[in-house]
This record gives C-alpha cells, sequence and structure tokens, in this order.
C-alpha cells in the first residue's frame, strides 16, 4: 500500500505557525492596556520600550554571532524595518494617548486593506483580489467605530490609520526577508535602530527634554512588562511564525487584538462608558472579515505524487 506523505508537515508548519501568531496576539492585546496605563507621553513609552528590548538581546551571545555573521547590506535593510517599527509604535501609542486603549487598538485593523497592495509588491507576490475583498470589508466596521467614539478622539483615530500604513510596510518587509536571519539577532537589530533613530529624532518632538527622563516605579515595572512580556517573545515568535504564513494571513489573525485589548479596557479600565453601540457593532464587522480569512483560502486536501515522497521528507528533514 502507497503511503502519501509529505503535504502533512507544511500543513503541521502553517497551523503552529497560525496558533504562534494567536499567543503573540493575546500578548499584544495588553499592550493598548499598558501604554494607556503608563503615565509617560507616546515617545519617551516608545524609547524606553525599544531601548529595554535591544538592550536585554545585546545580553545574549547568539545575538552577537548573528549580528557579526550577517551581511553588511543585510543588517541596512533590517535597520531601515526598525526606523518603520519605531513610527509605527510611536503612532500607535498617540493615537491611544488621543483617544483610548480601545480605539488605538481598533485602528490597525485597516492594515489588511494596506497590506492586499504592499504585499504583492513588496514580497514580488501575485496580487490576491480576495485580500482586498476582506480588506474592504473591514471599511464599514472601521467607519462604525469612528462614528461610535466622541469627536475629540477623532484625531487619535487619524493617526491609528497612519500606524496601521506602517504595520503594512514592515510586515511586508519582515515577510520578504524572514528567511535571512535568526528572529532575535534581526528584532535586535530592528529594534535597536528603532531606538537610535527616535533618539535622533527627539529634538524635532515638542518637549523633546521629556524623552530621555528615568520613569518612576509605577512606569517602571510596567515598561519592563511591556518591554519583555509583550514585545521581546512575540515580536521574535511573530518572525518564526512568517516563515510559514503570509504577512496578510499574519494581519488578519492580529486583527483579534482590538478584542482582547476592549475586553481589557473594559474590565481595567471601564471604557464602555466612552464608547457607544456603534463602536461595537463596528468591531463585531471587523472581526467577521477577520474569520472569513481562512475560510476564502481554505484549500483541498492535496496527495503528492508518490515519486516525490523521498524528497519531501528528506526536505522535512534538513527543516
Amino acid at each position: 500500500m502507497i503511503v502519501f506523505r509529505g503535504a502533512i508537515p507544511g500543513m503541521q508548519a502553517v497551523s503552529k505557525a497560525r496558533l504562534q501568531i494567536h499567543f503573540c496576539v493575546a500578548l499584544w492585546g495588553f499592550t493598548a492596556i499598558l501604554g494607556k496605563l503608563i503615565t509617560l507621553p507616546a515617545l519617551p513609552l516608545v524609547w524606553w520600550r525599544m531601548l529595554l528590548v535591544s538592550a536585554a538581546l545585546l545580553l545574549l551571545p547568539r545575538v552577537w554571532r548573528g549580528i557579526a555573521a550577517m551581511p553588511a547590506r543585510l543588517r541596512w535593510a533590517y535597520a531601515g524595518i526598525g526606523v518603520l517599527v519605531s513610527l509605527h509604535w510611536l503612532s500607535f501609542y498617540a493615537a491611544i494617548k488621543l483617544s483610548n486603549a480601545s480605539v488605538g487598538a481598533t485602528c490597525l485593523t485597516l492594515g489588511p486593506v494596506f497590506l492586499a497592495f504592499i504585499e504583492p509588491w513588496i514580497a514580488r507576490r501575485k496580487f490576491d483580489p480576495r485580500e482586498l475583498l476582506i480588506g474592504v470589508a473591514v471599511v464599514p466596521g472601521v467607519a462604525m467605530v469612528v462614528g461610535g467614539v466622541p469627536h475629540g478622539m477623532r484625531l487619535g483615530i487619524l493617526i491609528g490609520v497612519l500606524s496601521a500604513l506602517f504595520v503594512a510596510l514592515f510586515s511586508s518587509l519582515n515577510k520578504r526577508l524572514v528567511d535571512h536571519g535568526d528572529p532575535l539577532t534581526v528584532t535586535c537589530i530592528e529594534l535597536g535602530t528603532g531606538t537610535l533613530f527616535l533618539t535622533a529624532m527627539a529634538p524635532l518632538f515638542p518637549h523633546s527634554g521629556a524623552a530621555f527622563v528615568l520613569p518612576d516605579l509605577h512606569d517602571a515595572w510596567l515598561l519592563l512588562a511591556l518591554s519583555l512580556g509583550c514585545t521581546l517573545l512575540p515580536f521574535a515568535l511573530a518572525l518564526v511564525a512568517l516563515r510559514h504564513i503570509s504577512a496578510f494571513a499574519t494581519q488578519m489573525i492580529t486583527n483579534l487584538e482590538p478584542m482582547y485589548a476592549i475586553v481589557l479596557a473594559i474590565v481595567l479600565l471601564h471604557e464602555q462608558r466612552e464608547l457607544d453601540r456603534w463602536f461595537y457593532a463596528g468591531v463585531v464587522v471587523i472581526l467577521a472579515a477577520v474569520f472569513m480569512h481562512p475560510l476564502l483560502h481554505r484549500k483541498p486536501r492535496v496527495m503528492e505524487q508518490p515519486e516525490l515522497l523521498g524528497t519531501s521528507e528528506s526536505h522535512g528533514m534538513v527543516e
């Protein structure tokens, strides 16, 4: 009897990658809450977050070896992505400070709209109209969210949309380069560069002297939780998962982050008092689009030809 194998390891890798991203999203759900609880403005908050993560990684000999072995051109590429990461976090926390944690997290769900156009161009793959369809399906939900917040929070939404654009850019670039470096090394280069970029840009921001003040004990503990538990672990794990799924699929799973953030914001920050039913109706529409993605991309299980069995098993052993 001929046993058809080969497709199973790949399917298991994809399933594992999806579970890894879901775990990352659960951790990222706390970032908006911590960003609201930390009393520092957006710039010093992001600066300390990136500094603590990159400093922790520089304590690992593995990271130093990875940096030394990496070609200079690749280091510069990851450094450029790090600048985009810093701009994303800066705009994300600015959106939270100008609105609230629920609104800031929900704005990130526009990422797939940008990714539907950006990832095929950057990752050099074919444009998929289904991705555009799913991305566009998010838009009515975002419109409901905008209508469900007080007028004073509208600027926070605008900056949150800009944050979603930065997510699309650095996610697509990371997807293209994900196989070329160790995840911890890549994380160190990107966040270390982001720290240096924000340090250089700080004088251009109002009240720039506050960027480098020492946080008080309350903020220090929250920054450590944000940096190590909600940044270092999920950031590196997400890079591993990107080896097996697209940046678009990753972002669609990441769209579940507002669900975690909203539930936590209701429990911990009582933000339901600031938002009306249209906001939550919009969140339901957005989540429906998230769950529609795997259904539209579900493929029938394909058995490999028996003559390819040896090649597939050998490839699995190498990995």
